[in-house]
């Protein structure tokens, strides 16, 4: 039985490969897919006749070279910088809605979008009527502060 091990390594570096890159689906960071491709080498050499030894300094050599080369520029092509990405909140700002309720002046209303209803307030001292257009500038908590996407929505108070 330690015969066959030893004849067909490859399959168990295979198996290590296809194991770092499930695990790899959970953390998305490209540092597990660094030791699949370091397996999937180690399991080159193994087909290619190299004994352990040279299949674990294989998959330890091509790990690291992938952390220190790949990985880089996988995560530079492949993951916007975090602060380019908004939130769900923020993701919010400047988006249009509706206003589903009165937004009084100095005071609060609802604004519909995309099927949610927020509470709301106006960036200005005038009331927003009802089923006006209007269109995200801050959040602060759960309240919208909006403004009016026609001048004709507002009125004075």
């Amino acid at each position: 039985m330690i015969q066959y091990f030893a004849e067909n390594m490859w399959q168990l570096w295979a198996i290590v490969a296809i194991l770092c890159l499930i695990l790899e689906l959970s953390s998305g960071d490209f540092f597990i897919m660094c030791f699949s491709i370091g397996s999937f080498i180690s399991m080159l050499a193994a087909l290619l006749g190299g004994n352990i030894t040279v299949q674990v300094i294989t998959f330890a050599v091509a790990s690291a070279l992938c952390l220190l080369f790949v990985r880089p520029l996988a995560l530079k092509y492949l993951h916007k910088p975090k602060n380019d990405r908004p939130s769900n909140a923020e993701a919010i700002i400047g988006r249009e809605g509706r206003v589903s309720e009165r937004i009084e002046a100095n005071g609060f209303g609802r604004v519909a979008i995309d099927g949610d209803d927020w509470k709301s307030c106006t960036t200005g001292d005038k009331a927003i009527e009802k089923d006006s257009r209007v269109r995200v500038t801050a959040m602060e908590s759960i309240i919208l502060t909006v403004e009016p996407l026609e001048e004709g929505n507002a009125t004075e108070e």
